[in-house]
């Protein structure tokens, strides 16, 4: 019984370092906005094509320019698609819906994770992500919802994210004062 429980113990152990050591791998994108910085990993090993399609908008400078153009408190911030006039940025084809991979490996909408927007189309997401400023479980993928794909967490500037949750909006949720992403770079 001692054999057995040593063995657990180590096995727990382990899982909990391997854990650690994918978040200290994990790569992490800095944006730059007009309202303070905000870092977030992201993690390749649990949504892989969503992640790449996110840094090679990063890489891509993609994001630079575009603003929070649709901001609910209580809810999300929403970005990666539209430059301060409201035009929308021209993107690649929609990245594959990874939603119940993620969900699955414990990536869920909760507050501070980040996620990519998309239409009623699960198919559909491209540029255009949100950070979740709640815990918003109607959003992850369960029985025929097919759920929003999570593929990162903020980890540096949550009061940045909160910032921008409160900004006033007006028709759209979209901000009466443009809350800008003057660059997002990949720090690591």
């Amino acid at each position: 019984m001692v054999s057995f429980t040593r063995r657990a113990a180590a096995a727990i152990l382990l899982a909990c370092a391997a854990g650690t050591t994918f978040a200290a791998d994990a790569p992490q994108v800095k944006f730059s906005t007009t309202a303070g910085d905000i870092v977030v990993e992201v993690y390749p090993d649990k949504a892989p094509k969503t992640a790449e399609n996110f840094l090679q908008y990063v890489r891509d400078r993609h994001y630079d320019g575009t603003v929070f153009h649709r901001v609910i408190d209580n809810f999300m911030i929403q970005g990666g698609g539209m430059d301060r006039s409201m035009v929308e940025k021209k993107t690649r084809a929609p990245v594959a819906h990874e939603g119940r991979e993620a969900y699955a490996k414990g990536l869920k909408n909760e507050t501070g994770t980040l996620a990519m927007a998309r239409t009623a189309d699960p198919e559909s997401a491209s540029a255009q992500f949100y950070i979740n400023v709640n815990n918003n479980v109607f959003l992850d993928p369960k029985g025929n919802n097919p759920g929003y794909t999570v593929f990162g967490r903020v980890v540096s500037g949550m009061e940045v994210v909160n910032k921008i949750k409160g900004v006033q909006t007006g028709r759209g949720d979209v901000p009466l004062q443009p809350v800008v992403i003057t660059s997002a770079t990949l720090v690591k």
